[in-house]
């Protein structure tokens, strides 16, 4: 039985912010899971019995060889992909790199990263990086509103 297939699978997502306010995105490579070709927030998939920071932090280190810094959580969205036949259940934390600089570790499952600021984000993302930016924005937009500034 596989996850996401056979039964709704949990995932979980990694919006890394660094020091000049740019967000990592991977861009999904010909073995992933799904959404191939596409830009994420980096993720991965909750184990039986692991938390789900305990999973994003094994799959940055597996994935980019970083330790981050697991922070607030920002949202969980449904992650239905009809065409692909998958549903995922999906929470999306703000992190930090706390030690390492991301590297592809897994280039099946990547073709590429980069660190962009939200308004030059990638235009080809995935369908939870959209919702997950999205959130992202009021965020930050309420949090311009409440400190007065631009």
């Amino acid at each position: 039985m596989k996850r996401g297939v056979d039964f709704i699978g949990v995932g979980v997502g990694a919006i890394i912010i660094n020091d000049k306010g740019e967000l990592f995105f991977a861009r999904r490579g010909e073995l992933a899971k799904n959404e191939r070709g596409l830009w994420e927030f980096p993720g991965g998939s909750v184990e039986f019995g692991e938390t789900m920071e305990a999973a994003i932090k094994r799959e940055m280190v597996e994935e980019y060889g970083i330790e981050i810094m697991v922070g607030e959580l920002l949202d969980v969205v449904d992650h239905i992909l009809p065409e692909e036949g998958q549903h995922w259940v999906s929470p999306t934390f703000l992190c930090k790199i706390v030690n390492g600089k991301p590297v592809i570790k897994e280039p099946g499952k990547c073709s590429q990263i980069g660190w962009f600021l939200p308004e030059a984000a990638p235009q080809q993302l995935t369908k939870i990086t959209r919702e997950n930016l999205e959130h992202y924005w009021s965020r930050i937009s309420k949090s311009t509103e409440q400190t007065g500034s631009d």
